[in-house]
């Protein structure tokens, strides 16, 4: 056999590597940060539930999900352990990284408009309000318009 007829079976098996390579990797940072874990973290579960460990044993974790309620995890649920910061801004809402030089965003809209006494005033000029009412010319036309004879499709006057 040639070099040429061998070497896409070489490249094959060299991109097979490189692949499964990557994976073991991935899967020793995953285990590393498994045994990373402390009582009073924070962690994610492959299922998506946050909580704080309570206890860590040789291959299960005691989470707290919430008052009363203790959940027992194998150490390969666990998705990710979370800092402090990203726990209780995910959990409880808590922003640990907000300026005071920030823009504030008000809970009502009455600190937008700025309205003061004065500009009360300028707004009660005596000038009508339009709330879409027709005058009475408008009316007048509309009567017209329905008085004019109307088409027909063809019935029995058509003949």
């Amino acid at each position: 056999m040639s070099l040429l007829t061998l070497l896409p079976f070489i490249v094959l098996i060299g991109a097979m590597f490189l692949m499964t390579r990557s994976a073991k990797k991935k899967q020793q940072e995953a285990i590393e940060m498994r045994n990373q874990m402390q009582p009073g973290s924070g962690v994610r579960t492959i299922g998506g539930m946050y909580a704080t460990v309570k206890e860590v044993n040789e291959d299960t974790v005691l989470l707290d999900a919430g008052p009363g309620v203790d959940l027992m995890f194998a150490k390969n649920a666990i998705g990710a352990v979370l800092s402090d910061d990203e726990y209780n801004r995910i959990v409880h809402g808590i922003e640990h990284d907000l300026r005071s030089d920030a823009d504030v965003v008000p809970d009502d809209a009455s600190s937008l408009t700025g309205t003061d006494e004065s500009s009360d005033a300028a707004v009660s000029d005596d000038k009508p309000v339009d709330f879409g009412k027709k005058d009475a010319a408008d009316e007048q036309a509309d009567a017209k318009a329905d008085e004019q004879p109307k088409k027909t499709d063809g019935g029995s006057e058509a003949k």
